[in-house]
């Protein structure tokens, strides 16, 4: 169900198959850019979480300010969240010591919450017509909590249970596989399906990540992190250039 002031333009990006291909290379590059900061730079979970939560609130500042959707201010923040979330996860279940399962369950459950808050104050769960205030806030508050918890998620596949990361990135493709039968079916409302897949493509993004960047003692290729970041961030930049030329492109004709 949508906001009833749909009317006006949302500021959040349409959901087509280029938005998860986006999505997917964003979550890669959260993975990849903030092991970068911990572990290459050495700077520490904390540490690094402190500084990317800056970076985080001045890009939702900047995001909030607008009053449509701009590619580059939306995706920037879609891009911060992954990466706080990275090292938000990390340090919850390595430096706090919680581990991934009860990470993964405490983090869940505030993902539940936040929906059932969102529901119950606004009427409504957004998926990709956000204009009201609150909408937007509720919206970016369930995607870094909602990344947070698919990092967890991702090394709890991949390293508890001993899966790898390989394998680990099938079992979530085949999750989201699952999700897309369910909307074809139209089984489960939309938001409901949105938000699955959107959890799920994190700790694909996560594997895919540590594929990337891990020793090969590891069962990773060994790409340096910071190589890797760039590399996925170049392509997630052409798909997000190349959906938005697309798209102004068919404003324009039908204008």
């Amino acid at each position: 169900m949508q906001p009833q002031n749909s009317s006006l333009p949302s500021k959040v990006a349409p959901v087509t198959l280029a938005f998860w291909a986006a999505k997917i290379c964003a979550t890669t590059v959260g993975e990849t850019g903030g092991d970068a900061l911990s572990m290459s730079m050495k700077l520490g979970y904390g540490a690094s979480t402190l500084l990317l939560l800056g970076i985080f609130i001045a890009a939702l500042i900047i995001q909030v300010s607008t009053r449509r959707y701009h590619p580059t201010a939306y995706w920037f923040l879609v891009v911060a969240t992954t990466t706080v979330g990275t090292t938000t996860s990390d340090y919850f279940d390595r430096t706090l010591g919680l581990g991934y399962v009860a990470s993964s369950t405490i983090l869940l459950a505030t993902v539940i919450a936040v929906l059932i808050a969102w529901r119950l104050s606004t009427g409504h769960i957004a998926v990709d017509q956000v204009s009201d205030g609150k909408d937007e806030i509720f919206y970016w508050v369930t995607i870094v909590v909602a990344n947070t918890l698919g990092t967890a998620l991702g090394d709890f596949v991949a390293t508890t249970t001993g899966l790898g990361f390989e394998k680990g990135a099938l079992v979530f493709a085949g999750l989201i596989a699952l999700v897309a039968i369910l909307y074809v079916s139209k089984r489960l409302p939309v938001s409901v399906l949105f938000w699955a897949a959107y959890i799920l493509t994190r700790p694909l993004g996560a594997t895919l990540g540590d594929t990337l960047t891990k020793s090969h003692e590891e069962g990773g290729l060994e790409i340096g992190r910071v190589v890797a970041s760039l590399g996925i961030a170049a392509v997630m930049a052409l798909v997000v250039a190349a959906t938005s030329l697309r798209s102004r492109e068919s404003s324009e004709a039908s204008a």
